[in-house]
């Protein structure tokens, strides 16, 4: 078909000393030039509704000269340089500061200044490499916030983060409020509308040198949640993230300031989301970061009981060893200490150091 791609699900994880012995033996390929490697990759060759897949060995695909195979495993493979100042020598955490009255998890908890001030610090004290400040919930349902609210939520708690020992992060929709973070200390633009919403978000970033998140989402958060459908999930927000890696270089935002997120639960069913997760590592193809943002959300209460936000952290911390065994560079989470303390434990028995 004429506009049949070529993706690449790299399968066959090895994890700690095996995985840098089998590629020096040419019998596995570096995850994202990381610590992981892998020794196979389920080839994908056509559109999102039609597909044909075959199994290949990692040592089969570094001899190919198909060079669109060749580019795809350059991005696949090649070490991701440091984002916001932030290098990958593991998954780094996010650690989640909502200064507002209604985000699905902790909405009212730290929408004071000062609240939201004592709780970004106690994130970094905790582990957090970046901390990710928000001022509106698009959680689904949720109405837009008008720009000088959210303005009001949060200049004053960045502005209050000076010296914080973590990178900060806007989560912001607006071009403004990117900007102001920027001027307050911001080094990161989380943007879940992948910079779409306001039309002066590219500019913005590019013009401010702030990294950027691109996130997938499927239409509106308050409308996102009804009967969203695919013909393939990930390979569609493969492609979506694709387009929009490429309409942020084009308008002068480098690749090296560019992650990208799948938008777990915008838009998506709880299958939707799990198919997303069992395929994460096709995601690296994209040639930039990855982050995984799937701390307490719904799906976790279909897939494992749990009717609070609070009561899914379990299977948060289960989410966030999903993402880092296929090389997820960032997870932005809820509790920073427990996912700190998963990660550590799964590193050691991976890496058989106890380190």
């Amino acid at each position: 078909m004429a506009d049949a791609k070529l993706y690449l699900r790299p399968i066959g994880f090895l994890y700690g000393d095996t995985a840098a012995e089998a590629v020096a033996e040419g019998a596995a390929l570096p995850l994202a030039g990381g610590a992981i490697s892998f020794t196979a990759a389920e080839l994908i060759e056509g559109v999102p509704a039609s597909t044909e897949r075959r199994l290949v060995a990692a040592k089969d695909l570094h001899a190919s000269h198909d060079a669109e195979l060749a580019s795809l495993l350059e991005r696949l493979t090649a070490p991701r340089p440091p984002f916001a100042g932030l290098t990958f020598t593991r998954s780094l955490i996010m650690g989640i500061v909502n200064v507002t009255p209604d985000s699905f998890s902790d909405g009212g908890l730290y929408d004071s200044t000062e609240g939201a001030i004592v709780r970004a610090a106690e994130l970094a004290a905790g582990g957090a490499d970046i901390v990710d400040v928000g001022g509106e919930s698009t959680r689904p349902g949720s109405d837009p916030v008008a720009e000088g609210d959210e303005l009001g939520r949060v200049l004053p708690v960045l502005e209050g983060l000076a010296g914080l020992q973590a990178a900060v992060s806007i989560d912001t929709r607006k071009a403004s409020v990117a900007r102001a973070a920027a001027r307050a200390g911001a080094t990161i633009f989380n943007d879940v509308s992948a910079l779409t919403y306001d039309p002066d978000s590219l500019a913005a970033a590019a013009e401010t040198g702030l990294s950027v998140i691109l996130m997938h989402a499927k239409g509106e958060p308050k409308t996102m949640h009804l009967d969203p459908r695919y013909d393939d999930v990930v390979l569609e927000v493969y492609d979506y993230l694709a387009g929009r890696i490429a309409a942020a270089e084009a308008a002068g935002i480098e690749r090296a300031r560019i992650a990208a997120d799948p938008g777990i639960g915008f838009g998506k069913t709880m299958d939707h989301t799990l198919a997303l997760l069992a395929n994460l590592s096709l995601l690296h193809g994209l040639g930039v970061p990855l982050l995984v943002g799937a701390s307490r959300k719904r799906f976790i209460g279909g897939v494992a009981g749990g009717e609070t936000p609070q009561s899914r952290e379990p299977g948060s911390f289960a989410v966030a060893l999903v993402a880092a065994a296929q090389g997820a560079q960032i997870l932005r989470v809820h509790d920073v200490e427990g996912t700190r303390q998963a990660l550590s434990v799964w590193r050691g028995c991976m890496a058989g150091t106890g380190a």
